[in-house]
């Protein structure tokens, strides 16, 4: 079986770069081929990688709490280029403020994300679901919570 193809970067004007690196030698080290984007990527960015390597899933942070501005139309990126079921997760500290954990995964899920991980410091949680993602497909979409 081929390897799955990860796009992976960090949104916006954020240049927080460590989280990312440390998220790119953890897929790695499970088998996962890794497009690292690195810092400061528009959304649609993403999608032309994305559509360029063929990936499986995207995953987009966040440190300095831009998230939310530059992921509302993130899902509509995709379907633009005509990647409709790709898998789109976000983490971080992906928006500005306190707000509780439910509050921000309705939110970014609203944006079309699959899975939201705000203020998580487990990776392997992360890793772990894009696995079975990645063998049982996407959740649902529309009003149904992907497990966070």
């Amino acid at each position: 079986m081929s390897r799955s193809r990860v796009v992976i970067g960090v949104i916006g004007d954020d240049i927080h770069i460590v989280g990312n690196r440390i998220m790119q030698l953890a897929m790695e080290e499970c088998g996962f081929s890794v497009y690292n984007l690195r810092t400061r990527n528009r959304p649609e960015r993403f999608a032309q990688a994305a559509l360029e390597v063929n990936a499986h899933a995207v995953f987009v942070s966040s440190l300095n709490g831009e998230g939310e501005h530059w992921c509302s139309d993130f899902r509509k990126r995709f379907s633009d280029v005509g990647l409709n079921n790709i898998l789109l997760y976000v983490g971080g500290n992906i928006v500005v403020g306190k707000r509780s954990q439910e509050e921000v995964i309705a939110l970014f899920q609203g944006f079309g994300f699959d899975r939201v991980y705000h203020q998580l410091s487990d990776i392997r949680v992360a890793i772990r679901q894009l696995e079975e993602d990645l063998k049982h497909g996407p959740a649902k979409r529309e009003g149904e919570a992907a497990g966070n």
